[in-house]
Formats: C-alpha cells, structure tokens, sequence
C-alpha cells in the first residue's frame, strides 16, 4: 500500500470545524466520490479508497452531489423499453 504525507493549513483545520483525524477520513472520501465522479475509479475501488463498504460509499455519493448511477439518455430509454 502506498502511504502518501499531506500537509493541511491550521486555518483549513479551523474552517472545516474537523480534527486532524476527521479531516483524513473526510479528505479520502471527497477524493474517492471525485475519482468515481469522473469515472477513474469504480465505485468498489473508491469505496477502498475511501476506507469504507461499497454500500456505504454510495449512499454517500448524494452528500457530494455525484449520481450513485450513471446512464445516457439511450441506456435510459433502453431500460425504461425493457422493464
């Protein structure tokens, strides 16, 4: 596993109203849903990013604004033809 060091300003500490502990595991999973957001991560790999169940991950997604689900407007039609 990789292990990468990560400086944060006191300030962004303070804004945030977040410990040192809190602010990892807030930062790790706005990293996760932004990666899966734009699709470099699957929402398993960004679960584990996140250190979190994959269930747990996406019922997540909503508090960051990133659909849980993404279909095109065809895949969609489709679905919707077949159900």
């Amino acid at each position: 596993m990789c292990e990468i060091k990560l400086s944060i300003p006191d300030e962004a500490l303070v804004a945030l109203k977040l410990s040192a502990t809190e602010v990892e595991g807030t930062l790790r999973l706005a990293a996760a849903a932004k990666l899966f957001e734009l699709g470099r991560l699957s929402s398993g790999a960004a679960a584990a990013l996140a250190g979190i169940p994959r269930a747990v991950f996406l019922s997540k997604l909503a508090d960051y604004g990133v659909a849980t689900f993404r279909l095109s407007e065809d895949e969609l039609k489709e679905d919707l033809a077949s159900a």
